[in-house]
């Protein structure tokens, strides 16, 4: 009974004897934190550190373990967005014509099909000829076609037309037409 004793004393001071030894002082720890961290960044910072962190992100599975939430990734978005650093951010990024023009073209698919769908749209379809028919559209539009640049680009058009080879058979076709038709007239005015 007195050995049972005894080892139920024995056994947790052997315990605590363990775990006093193995336990750092909370100073030891941040030391060793601060050593790593710095060791890491280090690493990261060299060529080798640098083509394994590259590699590292190219992998397919890592790549889907860093997909983060949407809800995440869109309240990022708004929040860049609408501060004052993201909107001249923006204004500076939007005055570059090539990051314009890819920008663009990313997104003319899908700007075409919003289109296609609000063209089928009645309400649309309403709002398009209400525009159409207010009186200041009509004279935006008698100003833009009395303006160079509309007569430079009309012109520019009739004469790829003119080349056309489809365009200019069709024009000799209608002019056969006219003068057969003026011919008929002619005729028909001298007989009366």
């Amino acid at each position: 009974m007195r050995k049972r004793k005894q080892l139920y004393l024995v056994i947790p001071l052997i315990g605590m004897l363990a775990l006093s030894g193995c336990a750092q002082t909370e100073a030891q720890q941040n030391t060793d934190y601060e050593g790593t961290k710095k060791m890491v960044i280090d690493l990261l910072k060299t060529d080798e550190g640098k083509k394994a962190f590259h590699e590292l992100i190219a992998e397919e599975d890592m790549r889907e373990e860093l997909v983060m939430d949407s809800a995440f990734v869109k309240k990022t978005i708004q929040d860049t967005l609408t501060s004052e650093e993201g909107k001249a951010f923006w204004q500076e990024v939007m005055s570059d014509p090539d990051f314009t023009k890819t920008f663009a073209e990313s997104m003319q698919e899908e700007n075409e099909k919003i289109l296609k769908s609000l063209m089928k749209d009645p309400a649309y379809q309403q709002m398009m000829l209400d525009i159409l028919k207010d009186p200041q559209m009509g004279e935006h539009a008698l100003e833009l076609m009395k303006s160079k640049e509309y007569r430079e680009q009309i012109m520019a058009i009739m004469s790829e037309s003119m080349e056309s080879p489809y365009f200019a058979a069709k024009m000799a076709d209608l002019m056969s037409k006219a003068i057969e038709n003026q011919g008929k007239q002619k005729e028909e005015n001298e007989d009366n």
